[in-house]
C-alpha cells in the first residue's frame, strides 16, 4: 500500500519540479530545447503574438529584427536595449541609432505579460527578442532557424555602447566591417545579416545627405541611381520631412526575399550602408551577386549569421537576471 501510494506522488513531484526553474547546465551554451520542461509554451506564446502585431502593422516584423540586431550589437544579447532610463541607468533607447526610431517595445511588453501567466520568473526578455526575430522573419516569408535559448537579462544599459558600437549609415564601409569583427563576425555575416533591409523603412534624415550634399560639395551621391534619386527628392527635401518613412526595399517592401540586393546592383539602395556593399568592396560585391542570384543560399546564411549573432557575448547561469518586466530591473 505504502509504494503504490507513494509513487503518485513521487510521479507528480517528478512532473511538476522542473517548472519551477530552468537551468543551464550545458556549460553556459545556449541551446533550442532550454524552456522544453520549465515553460513548453514559450515559443508558441511569441509566435502568436508577434503574428498577431504583424498582422496589424506589418512593418512590426522589421521592427522586432531590427530590436534583436540592436541589442547584441551593445554587451551582447541582454535585453539591455528595453530598459527604461531610471536611477543609474540611461536608456540605450535615447541614443542617435534608437531615438524616434526603436519601436514596438510594447508587443515584447504583451509577449512577457503572457508568458509571466503562464511560467512566472523563466523566460528571458533576452530570449523573447531571439524568438520575435526569428518569427518576424518567418512570418513576412523569411527562413526559420532553431533558435538557442538560455539567456539572462542585463541589470544595466551603456547609452555610449549604442552610440558607437551600432553601425550608422553613414559609417564607411571599414567602419562597419570592423564593428561586426569586433562581434565575432564577418564579412559574410555583415552582407547576410544587411539583407534584413528586404523588409522595413529608414527615415529621411538617414540618407538625405545621398540626395544633395554625399561628399561636401553640394552634390548628390553619384553611387546612387538618378531616377530612383529623383523619386525620394520628393518625399525627402533639403529640409523638413525628417521623420518621413521610405521602403529600404521599394520592390518587394514587406516581404522578406532578396530583391534587397538586386536593388544594391542596380544602385538603388536606399542607405549609403547599403549601397557601399557594393561600391566598397569586391568581396562583399561578390556574396551580393550571390545572394541577388540565389535566394536559398541567402535564406541559408541568414539563418546561420542570426544564430551566429544571437550568441554574442550572452549571460547565463548566475549572471544577470530574468527581469519581470522587460523595461525596468526587478530591483527598481
Amino acid at each position: 500500500m505504502d509504494k503504490s501510494a507513494g509513487f503518485p506522488l513521487a510521479l507528480a513531484l517528478l512532473v511538476f519540479a522542473p517548472l519551477c526553474f530552468c537551468q543551464n547546465n550545458n556549460g553556459g551554451k545556449l541551446y533550442p530545447q532550454f524552456y522544453d520542461h520549465c515553460c513548453p509554451k514559450a515559443s508558441e506564446i511569441v509566435k502568436s503574438i508577434v503574428a498577431k502585431a504583424v498582422a496589424q502593422e506589418a512593418r512590426t516584423a522589421a521592427s522586432l529584427l531590427r530590436l534583436h540586431f540592436h541589442d547584441c550589437f551593445v554587451k551582447g544579447c541582454d535585453a539591455s536595449i528595453l530598459l527604461d532610463s531610471s536611477g543609474k541607468i540611461l536608456s540605450e533607447k535615447r541614443s542617435n541609432p534608437n531615438r524616434n526610431s526603436a519601436r514596438k517595445f510594447e508587443v515584447l511588453d504583451e509577449i512577457k505579460s503572457a508568458i509571466e501567466k503562464e511560467c512566472p520568473n523563466t523566460v528571458s526578455c533576452a530570449d523573447i527578442l531571439a524568438l520575435a526575430a526569428r518569427d518576424s522573419t518567418v512570418l513576412t516569408g523569411g527562413p526559420s532557424w532553431e533558435v538557442p535559448l538560455g539567456r539572462r537579462d542585463s541589470l544595466g544599459a551603456s547609452l555610449s555602447g549604442s552610440n558607437n558600437d551600432i553601425p550608422a549609415p553613414n559609417n564607411t564601409f571599414q567602419t562597419i566591417l570592423t564593428k561586426f569583427k569586433r562581434q565575432g563576425l564577418d564579412i559574410v555575416d555583415l552582407v547576410a545579416l544587411s539583407g534584413s533591409h528586404t523588409i522595413g523603412n529608414a527615415r529621411c534624415t538617414s540618407f538625405r545627405q545621398r540626395l544633395y550634399n554625399q561628399s561636401g560639395n553640394g552634390q548628390p551621391d553619384y553611387t546612387l541611381d538618378p531616377s530612383y534619386a529623383a523619386q525620394l527628392r520628393k518625399g525627402c527635401p533639403r529640409s523638413g520631412g525628417d521623420q518621413n518613412l521610405f521602403f529600404l526595399d521599394f520592390v518587394s517592401p514587406t516581404k522578406f526575399d532578396n530583391s534587397y540586393f538586386k536593388n544594391l546592383l542596380a544602385y538603388k539602395g536606399l542607405l549609403n550602408s547599403d549601397q557601399i556593399l557594393v561600391t566598397s568592396s569586391a568581396q562583399s560585391k561578390e556574396l551580393v551577386q550571390k545572394y541577388a542570384e540565389n535566394v536559398e543560399l541567402f535564406f541559408e546564411q541568414f539563418a546561420k549569421s542570426m544564430v551566429k549573432m544571437g550568441n554574442i557575448s550572452p549571460l547565463t547561469g548566475s549572471r544577470g537576471e530574468i527581469r519581470k518586466h522587460c523595461r525596468r530591473i526587478n530591483k527598481s
